[in-house]
């Protein structure tokens, strides 16, 4: 699975990396230990909501972390789906439809994950490539019922994060990794006219593994309330 990263890389560098054309929404801080239903930058393409017919743009915009279904009646839901199988995304009803149509880019510096042990202990790896990662995502709209249509938070903008079974040394670590894309694949994921879920799937199996290289770090990272750069430094 993944469920902390860092993201330090400024909107400027992202813009510059994914050829970002729009930017939506006020820059984050640096963060170095990015969690769960926190606030993230995501890239994706996109119409503009007033015209729907014009090209798609490639937009970097903020999202929290946990896809919440647009029928969801409940939004705590996305609690429980910050990570997508890449295997069954076109297959289960939380995902389907955004892997059809609404897929994204989560850049990152790297991820986080959890070695057990023998004795049970759970040990913290940084695991991390040349340059920014661009983890696959998918997005989702969530309408909130509690708000009038013409309310600015009327649309809750939420995210979850592709796993696929984990080689290399991700493998030895955890079973699981983010589908880490590389740039050349950046394109044809976020366009929305890729629709067919059979299209999705050959996509994704696809995709070369990522050689990431993983280095022990300290303890303080298990609680998500730290957040410093200094959780980054090997022990």
């Amino acid at each position: 699975m993944c469920g902390r990263y860092a993201s330090t890389v400024t909107d400027q560098e992202l813009r510059s990396l994914f050829d970002v054309v729009e930017t939506v929404g006020e820059p984050l801080p640096p963060s170095y230990n990015v969690a769960p239903t926190q606030t993230v930058r995501v890239v994706l393409e996109r119409a503009p909501k007033d015209d729907p017919g014009v090209e798609a743009v490639r937009q970097l915009r903020s999202a929290r972390w946990g896809l919440v279904p647009s029928w969801a009646k409940d939004p705590k839901i996305g609690n429980r789906l910050i990570n997508a199988r890449c295997e069954t995304i076109t297959e289960k009803p939380s995902f389907k439809a955004a892997a059809a149509r609404r897929r994204c880019i989560l850049p990152a510096d790297g991820y986080f994950e959890w070695q057990k042990r023998e004795d049970g202990t759970k040990v913290p790896y940084f695991l991390h490539g040349d340059g920014v990662l661009g983890m696959a995502g998918l997005y989702e709209l969530w309408p909130d019922p509690s708000l009038p249509d013409d309310h600015p938070d009327k649309w809750l903008w939420t995210v979850t994060v592709l796993t696929t079974e984990a080689t290399d040394a991700a493998g030895q670590i955890h079973e699981r990794c983010p589908l880490v894309l590389p740039p050349s694949f950046h394109d044809v994921w976020l366009d929305p006219a890729l629709t067919d879920r059979d299209d999705v799937d050959a996509l994704i199996a696809s995709v070369p593994e990522p050689h990431l290289e993983p280095y022990e770090v300290g303890t303080a990272v298990n609680n998500p309330r730290n957040n410093r750069p200094e959780l980054l430094e090997p022990v």
